[in-house]
């Protein structure tokens, strides 16, 4: 039961939330062991007080909970996106459904894994109506990162052709979607012999990696020796030179991800074909900036247009169940993981 009593300083309220806690880093994503307390959140004077109806898990939650983002504080709150109701701050916010995401919430300050939270008021995006809550927890990170790959890329344009690498993966899903959205062609590269899962708003041819001896001829064969406009590489390294290879004169390459930190880069094919690289990193996006990447998408998800990964009841957990929550994240699972605070 949560416990909410008065503060006289400006009409505040304060909760007694429940939270998840992370008291130290773990040895591996197996020892991640979560545990629930209670803290007292009060707000400062920009934020609001959300009460969190779904969070969603990220493999950013366990990365950091394992030590791989040196930058992450213990003991905290993880948890990156939410879904909820205003209850406290500026009048205007009151009462209002939301829903945001953020790179520092859950990673260098306490996160949305909890009954409550506390964020900058200029971090909220009002809560598409068409959408239940754990659809809409679970929009952020995904739909953030591909949404931010196309801002500083260059959003798809009717004629452009973009190449997703991993497709079927959740950022993959989410930029097949924007790209068809913004009428774009799209070509998705799986590793396995499988369709696109997602929804899109017109036809992504797939190719599997696996079944072709030179990805980059077949994609050129695609696009009559053209090559790509847009290459959206979700995997990284193992992807790279056939990314290069596929990239049309002023082609551009979008990557969010590495296995292996060292790439062999060819200086004279970039160059001449007047390539552009651009790395994204949603966890160096403030709640607010991601809040406003955020306020871009929700035009089509109100419209239509985008939809929010499918969120099957297995997929749903508790904060008290929040160990089996993380492994099944940390195992690779395709669900879209939900914390039911």
């Amino acid at each position: 039961m949560t416990t909410i009593s008065g503060i006289s300083d400006h009409s505040r309220i304060s909760v007694d939330a429940r939270c998840l806690r992370l008291l130290a880093k773990a040895a591996d994503a197996a020892s991640v062991a979560p545990v629930v307390e209670r803290h007292t959140l009060t707000l400062a004077a920009n934020e609001v007080l959300v009460e969190v109806k779904a969070a969603a898990v990220n493999p950013s939650d366990i990365k950091a909970a394992t030590g791989l983002m040196p930058y992450a504080i213990f003991p905290r709150t993880p948890g990156r996106d939410f879904a909820g109701v205003v209850i406290d701050g500026p009048a205007a916010w009151i009462g209002r459904e939301v829903f945001g995401s953020s790179g520092d919430l859950g990673i260098r300050r306490d996160g949305t894994h909890a009954t409550h939270l506390s964020v900058e008021a200029e971090a909220l995006v009002e809560k598409p109506r068409n959408l239940s809550w754990e659809e809409t927890a679970g929009i952020g990170v995904p739909f953030v990162t591909a949404m931010e790959g196309f801002r500083r890329a260059g959003m798809p344009k009717p004629g452009e052709t973009v190449l997703v690498m991993g497709v079927n993966g959740k950022v993959g899903q989410a930029a097949a979607q924007i790209a068809t959205w913004q009428g774009a062609r799209v070509i998705g590269v799986v590793r396995k012999d499988e369709s696109y899962e997602g929804h899109a708003n017109g036809p992504v041819e797939v190719v599997n990696s696996s079944a072709v001896d030179d990805l980059a001829m077949r994609v050129r064969e695609m696009t009559g020796s053209k090559g790509v406009d847009i290459i959206f590489n979700t995997v990284g390294d193992p992807y790279f030179q056939a990314a290069h290879k596929s990239m049309a004169l002023k082609g551009r390459q979008i990557l969010i991800a590495a296995v292996d930190r060292i790439v062999q880069f060819n200086i004279l094919e970039f160059y001449r074909g007047q390539h552009t690289y651009y790395g994204i990193d949603t966890l160096g996006l403030s709640s607010v900036a991601s809040g406003a990447v955020l306020k871009d998408l929700v035009p089509g998800f109100a419209g239509g247009y985008l939809k929010p990964f499918p969120i099957r009841s297995e997929a749903v957990y508790v904060l008290e169940d929040a160990a089996r929550a993380y492994k099944a994240v940390a195992g690779s699972s395709r669900d879209r993981v939900i914390l039911k605070p």
